[in-house]
């Protein structure tokens, strides 16, 4: 049995004052049923969505949020509350389990409701000590940076460097929210948050949302003729502490892309892969993450971005979409991810699209302090 991805929806990013949390995602919803022509609660036998009671401010965030995908009198709805990737992951386990046929899927998080992130990100660390010294995700990340610069020798320019290549290529992307040219003085001379990370070397927080139908072969061939079947996935969970980490080392990603490769039938995935959107909440993550789903040497992602280590791989092919950098919600991150490989696939991504017609994609997702979760998925060009 395969499972297809066979409608895509996002809101716009940016900032709702407007629109509470569910009502996103309701518009995401909405859009991606018409998309593929499904009614309302009855085209579907399941939803899995993807909130944090954290975020939305309230218990159980997923209940509104399952209502408006038509959970109310209609499927059964579970909440998957970390990075969205996972709830595609979930959704596909669903229709590979037989328990269903056709699944809604959906992300959302409404980041600028909240004013001080880090008091949220706090809980995510160990509570009688780690919580204490008032860790948040940014510091953890620093801590992360400053392992993999040590360990290759690599410094915070290098860093600032995959920033604007980033936000050059986000430019050129309709679907993201900062979309503007930045110099590598502006990234090395903007607010520090925590060394080496700048504030213009982080994910831009905003609000949003989205929405994809999977389904099994048949359904999925009924309700499109351009198909983007999901062939592998994996997920790992590393240990919860950071000091139990090596954190120059995302054994945790390494251990996730195994799991997909396998199941994918990748035996090498640089050669085999040609689109590859990484979920990089700052920029020393992304040569980090290439690194860890072994598609180039370790200590060498920042020569391969650049052209300087000779690889099969052409430096466009990671994160054409300009990445979360160019401003994607958490929560929602890893979900885009997957629909912008679905659209590059396709040949539908607008702005950004890699020539050639690319076949295989690699989407990832990322989930707690310093990478300690990740989600892969493998999609394939159906037809």
């Amino acid at each position: 049995m395969r499972v297809g991805i066979v409608a895509v929806a996002q809101t716009a990013f940016g900032v709702h004052r407007g629109l509470r949390p569910q009502e996103l995602t309701y518009l995401a919803v909405k859009r991606c049923l018409e998309i593929c022509g499904l009614p309302f609660r009855d085209g579907y036998e399941d939803i899995v969505t993807c909130s944090s009671d954290h975020w939305d401010g309230k218990t159980l965030s997923d209940v509104e949020h399952g209502e408006v995908a038509g959970a109310h009198l209609g499927p059964g709805e579970v909440k998957v509350s970390m990075d969205g990737a996972n709830a595609v992951l979930l959704g596909a386990i669903k229709i590979l389990s037989g328990h269903a046929e056709c699944v809604l899927v959906t992300a959302c998080c409404k980041e600028t409701q909240v004013l001080d992130p880090s008091v949220i990100e706090n809980f995510g660390f160990d509570a009688p000590y780690q919580q204490l010294v008032g860790l948040d995700f940014t510091q953890a990340a620093a801590l992360q940076a400053v392992a993999y610069m040590s360990r290759y020798g690599l410094s915070h320019k290098d860093f600032a460097q995959v920033a604007v290549m980033e936000r050059r290529r986000a430019k050129e992307n309709p679907r993201l929210l900062a979309r503007e040219d930045l110099s590598l003085e502006q990234v090395m001379e903007s607010r520090m948050l925590a060394y080496p990370i700048t504030v213009l070397e982080s994910r831009a927080p905003c609000d949003g949302a989205c929405a994809m139908v999977l389904a099994c072969e048949e359904r999925a061939k009924e309700l499109t003729d351009r198909p983007v079947w999901i062939k592998g996935f994996g997920s790992c969970y590393d240990h919860h502490n950071l000091g139990d980490r090596d954190l120059s080392q995302p054994f945790a990603l390494k251990e996730a892309s195994r799991q997909a490769y396998e199941m994918a039938g990748i035996k090498d995935p640089a050669r085999e892969i040609q689109i590859f959107e990484l979920s990089e909440h700052y920029s020393y993550q992304l040569p980090l993450w290439m690194e860890g789903i072994g598609v180039c040497r370790e200590g060498r992602g920042l020569e391969v971005l650049g052209g300087w280590e000779q690889s099969v791989l052409d430096p466009l092919a990671f994160n054409p979409s300009g990445g979360l950098l160019g401003g994607v919600p958490r929560y929602v991150a890893g979900a885009n991810r997957v629909i912008e490989a679905f659209l590059q696939l396709r040949g539908e991504a607008n702005g950004v699209q890699v020539p050639g017609g690319p076949q295989v994609a690699l989407a990832h997702g990322t989930h707690g302090p310093a990478g300690q979760h990740h989600c892969v998925l493998i999609l394939e060009r159906g037809f």
